[in-house]
């Protein structure tokens, strides 16, 4: 490693970002831009969605992020030949210029996002500059480094958060650009509209890039992606393009993010098992009700103690309560009192760990999954236990990041994310 580099990194302070030729599709060669996004690889809930998403289009972005073949080191080079391919064919083709890309999302429900596409440098969590909340898994990060190495390529930006001010130049930059003819403007079948433009202008560029350097930054989404831009980093001596990682920065001081929960589904626990082991430890209801009637109840006892709701065999059960002294043994006492009481953290050191004896990090006994209903469906089908969560507060997952403090893995979803495939990253341009 460059030793002289590093240390001059590292007396670095804010968000380093720079501008970068996209690689994007060219929608005369693709039946429709929204047939070739996908949501983020973690989101795609397998077999169904992924299989879905491949008969979309045959040159649809899971080909590239979430390859198929039976095994990870032939997946690689699938996902590696295909990129070469389409590069070749001029299905994708890059960007004229270097730039940042201003990137909208919509809703039918009032919701509008705007934030800011570049190469972001990457950082130690020692640098506050980027803050992780959540742990991660290494086989995860294993994985994508993988991918990415193969491919020589960011393939989907992380959705990194931070908070502006009255002085934030960076939010006129992007209220200007978006009044401008965009450079692709879709709606994907979840009905959210995506508009994509491009920021070449050498004074737009240095206002964003000065103005985010006074900035830190929060992974809302992406810890996986995150945690491998390190890894390869680290792998290459500085200067060089992985010094660098695709990301997206939204200020939620002015698009507030939405913050749902992510859910466990524990394939070799059917819910009768699950219940009997929780005798005596917590409190269970069973609810004869509909799954939204069953999150409210879910979401009114949160408020009062940890809570969870378990499905999986035609009903609901609330699980709320937990016995004070079990929480006192099974619980680390050496983090702040706000993770201690995190449903997340309750899970999987008393429920996952203590009671029902199962490795979180086993992808054979424990899924996690963003869509709720799916969870609830994956578990019927089974013979399994869905673990319905309760979403967190942005403010409290913040908080803990800026003590140093990471969350159970997968504790939290942000969103909207960024769909996949609007705007590539390849590190040869």
């Amino acid at each position: 490693m460059n030793t002289a580099g590093h240390s001059e990194a590292t007396e670095r302070q804010g968000l380093e970002l720079t501008p970068f030729r996209g690689l994007r599709y060219d929608p005369d060669r693709v039946g429709s831009l929204a047939a070739v996004t996908s949501p983020p690889y973690d989101v795609v809930v397998r077999p169904d969605g992924l299989h879905h998403l491949q008969a979309a289009d045959p040159h649809n972005i899971v080909r590239l992020i979430l390859p198929q073949a039976p095994t990870p080191e032939t997946r690689n080079a699938q996902a590696a030949a295909t990129l070469t391919r389409w590069r070749a064919e001029g299905i994708l083709t890059a960007d004229p210029e270097p730039g940042l890309y201003v990137y909208e999302q919509r809703d039918g429900e009032g919701l509008l996002q705007r934030g800011v596409i570049g190469t972001l440098r990457v950082s130690d969590p020692s640098e506050q500059v980027v803050l992780p909340h959540e742990d991660v898994m290494p086989h995860l990060v294993a994985d994508r480094a993988d991918l990415m190495r193969a491919t020589s390529a960011n393939l989907e930006p992380l959705l990194l958060t931070y908070r502006g001010d009255s002085t934030t130049t960076t939010a006129g930059v992007v209220e200007r650009t978006a009044e401008k003819p965009p450079l692709l403007a879709t709606t994907t079948e979840d009905g959210y509209r995506h508009r994509l433009w491009s920021i070449t202008d050498p004074t737009d560029l240095t206002t964003v890039t000065t103005d985010l350097a006074r900035h830190q930054a929060l992974i809302a989404d992406g810890h996986h992606r995150w945690a491998t831009y390190r890894r390869l980093r680290a792998e290459h001596p500085s200067p060089s393009p992985w010094d660098h990682g695709l990301v997206l920065l939204v200020d939620t001081a002015r698009y507030p993010l939405r913050v749902r929960a992510i859910h466990r589904l524990l394939h070799q626990l059917p819910v009768p098992d699950a219940l009997t082991a929780l005798k005596g430890r917590f409190r269970v209801r069973r609810l004869d009700t509909s799954l939204p009637q069953a999150l409210s109840a879910l979401a009114e006892a949160a408020e009062e103690s940890n809570a969870y709701l378990l499905a999986g065999d035609g009903t609901f059960h609330l699980v709320d309560r937990p016995d004070p002294d079990l929480l006192a043994r099974t619980v680390p006492a050496d983090r702040p009192a706000a993770w201690r009481t995190l449903d997340a953290t309750v899970l999987h050191a008393t429920l996952l760990d203590h009671i029902w004896h199962l490795p979180e990090d086993s992808p054979a006994h424990i899924a996690y999954i963003h869509d709720t209903a799916a969870t609830v469906e994956k578990a019927e089908q089974d013979g399994g236990t869905a673990v319905l969560m309760h979403p967190v507060r942005e403010e409290l997952v913040r908080d803990l990041a800026r003590q140093g403090v990471t969350m159970p893995r997968k504790s939290t979803s942000f969103g909207p994310k960024p769909a996949s495939g609007l705007v590539l990253r390849v590190l040869d341009l």
